[in-house]
């Protein structure tokens, strides 16, 4: 694995290990920025990986670039897993939305970043980044938006390699389709995903995630409405997701939960205690 890579003057892509989900090994923290620059994904807790890192970063200087602040693009464990040594490290102030600031240990943050914020980066040509505030995958999710360059660092909005979960717990199925949408519209051409390379066909694979979902949502009210008499949850994944192998059924458990979550608040099906039942 080829790192750190340079996308371009103002780009630079560096994979570390962590815990994350199968079949992704890695995530993506980037350098963004020509002079003035974030540094995006403080990702990993692997301490053999976290010095790696740090020597990446470290030798941006000599690029003429000066990191201004880390941002994490929310939460989970294998985006912010190494924020607390990097920021102490490299004397760095965190930059995050709120939700992901009360959910996230280690390091304090010092701007909170809303959706619709600007970020200048100076340098030889000005930079201009956007704070998308995108929840859906997490509440304090944020993407960052390049409308010159029409880049955009997608955080685990979608991914190269795997898919991204919807956690009943974090997520929200309905707004990730909404703001799958938005991203949509915005026609990037280039997207910097958290796991897996670079997209160069952003705006074909937002609609493609968005597609699956709604093609597995219909697959789930067609499962449902078998069991005129309501099921379980455990009952419905062998249905719904009978196209997966077994294996995948405990993190296909937690989706199909999440798209059950959506079709009731829709008013398309009911639950009752443990059972789900189609609309009345």
């Amino acid at each position: 694995m080829l790192r750190p890579r340079e996308l371009s003057r103002s780009l630079s892509l560096f994979p570390a290990e962590t815990p994350t989900l199968l079949p992704a090994t890695h995530t993506n923290s980037y350098a963004v920025g020509a002079r003035d620059l974030l540094l995006v994904e403080p990702a990993t807790p692997n301490r053999a990986e976290q010095r790696v890192w740090l020597e990446w970063a470290r030798s941006l200087p000599s690029q003429g670039r000066r990191a201004v602040a880390i941002v994490p693009t929310h939460h989970h464990t294998d985006h912010v897993g190494g924020v607390a040594v990097f920021s102490q490290e490299l004397g760095l102030p965190v930059w995050a939305h709120a939700a992901t600031r009360d959910r996230m240990t280690g390091a304090p943050v010092s701007r909170l970043l809303n959706d619709g914020d600007l970020i200048d980066l100076g340098g030889p040509d000005a930079e201009e980044w956007q704070v998308l505030h995108t929840p859906g995958h997490a509440p304090g999710h944020i993407c960052l938006w390049n409308a010159e360059s029409r880049t955009l660092v997608a955080g685990d909005m979608v991914a190269s390699i795997g898919t991204i979960l919807i956690s009943p717990e974090d997520g929200d199925m309905a707004v990730y389709l909404e703001q799958l949408e938005r991203l949509a519209l915005l026609e990037p051409k280039l997207m910097l995903p958290a796991h897996g390379d670079p997209i160069d066909a952003p705006v074909a694979l937002l609609r493609h995630y968005i597609a699956h979902r709604l093609a597995r949502e219909t697959k789930i009210i067609e499962a449902i409405s078998r069991f005129k008499s309501g099921v379980s949850l455990g009952e419905l994944v062998a249905v719904a997701y009978d196209d997966v192998p077994p294996h995948i059924w405990p993190a296909a458990l937690l989706s199909l939960e999440s798209h059950v979550k959506k079709l009731v608040a829709e008013g398309r099906a009911r639950r009752e205690e443990l059972l789900i039942f189609p609309a009345v």
